[in-house]
């Protein structure tokens, strides 16, 4: 695919979308095909309505389809990269150490928690940045293609290549990317498998942004479906639970957790029972793990990648003597 000549100020260009762009979000289509502009410059030009696709204003998470036209303004790319710095190499090395998997097209990171996913308000350390010094020779990045919580440990996809990125965005949509998480919660779910299903939708609270339980039809109201499975349990008082989410919603685990009255042990969102006593010896962190990902490989066969117990949660398991190599009942539950 041929790159536009991006000339900042000198007007506006248009382009078309191509077949391997198609079903790719407009913010990302930016990404891919202007590796110098950054996200949030990307996330303006089109809130202002200066780009249109075949004419019209549009979101930024709107899917794209090929054969469309979009009106790109003048771009503010990045100015040419200064040498290497040793803040450079640091950040090479850390996104090594924390690297499960890669090859030709595809990164799996170990994603630690607290570190955010991408930026947002007051938010300047995210792994999004960070891909910044794995840019090749023509100047492409990797790119995510889906996320995690700030809190959530664990497994993050990330593509290296156009290719890899249209491909595993196509999986994602069509839900055949496969994905487990372990938690630890409050109490026992009864019965111990089970099915849930609810609309979510988003409320904004003091500055803070929550998931909360909605009602078919609702406005701003999306469909999730989480499955669960009981793996053990602590004195029928906290349980580790194996959860496979079939949509990929916004704090999907962790409001359905809460909606079935066992919140994730140290949720600062969502875990706000009165008077619960966090057992002793486990550190008040989110207990949520995105313990292995399974997808098709953009070039043929699987992708099937688990990560470690981040170490607050291996802490936790030590203490309550449960053995994460266990069997895992959830690998029983449904794809839908």
């Amino acid at each position: 695919m041929n790159e536009i000549a991006v000339n900042p100020g000198k007007g506006v260009q248009t382009a078309t979308v191509t077949a391997d762009e198609g079903g790719m979000r407009l913010d990302r289509f930016f990404e891919a095909r202007f590796p110098g502009l950054s996200f949030s410059h990307i996330q303006r030009i089109i809130r202002k309505g200066e780009v249109r696709v075949n004419g019209k204003r549009a979101q930024p998470k709107d899917r794209l389809e090929t054969g469309q036209s979009i009106r790109i303004p003048p771009l503010k790319l990045d100015g040419p990269k200064a040498a290497p710095t040793t803040e450079d190499g640091k950040t090479r090395a850390f996104l090594k150490s924390i690297t499960l998997h890669e090859d030709d097209d595809v990164l799996v990171f170990n994603k630690p928690m607290g570190l955010a996913v991408q930026g947002g308000s007051g938010t300047t350390r995210h792994l999004d940045g960070m891909l910044e010094v794995m840019r090749d020779k023509s100047g492409q990045r990797p790119r995510l293609v889906h996320r995690l919580d700030k809190d959530t440990a664990g497994c993050l996809l990330v593509a290296k290549t156009r290719f890899a990125a249209a491909a595993l965005a196509k999986t994602f949509r069509s839900r055949s990317a496969r994905k487990i998480y372990w938690a630890l919660v409050a109490g026992v779910p009864r019965p111990k498998q089970g099915r849930i299903s609810t609309y979510l939708a988003k409320e904004e609270r003091e500055e803070e942004s929550f998931m909360r339980i909605a009602k078919h039809g609702e406005e701003g109201a999306s469909h999730a479906v989480t499955y669960y499975a009981v793996v053990e349990t602590a004195a029928q008082q906290l349980a580790w639970l194996s959860l496979k989410p079939v949509t990929g919603r916004t704090h999907q685990l962790r409001a359905h957790m809460v909606h079935i009255d066992h919140p994730i042990v140290g949720d600062p969102k969502y875990f706000s029972w009165e008077n619960w006593q966090l057992p002793g010896g486990m550190q008040n962190k989110l207990h949520l793990l995105a313990r292995r990902i399974a997808v098709p490989h953009p070039r043929g066969g699987t992708l099937d990648i688990t990560a470690p117990l981040p170490p607050h949660m291996q802490q936790t398991w030590n203490l309550l003597g449960f053995d994460a190599k266990r069997y895992d009942p959830i690998v029983e539950a449904p794809e839908e």
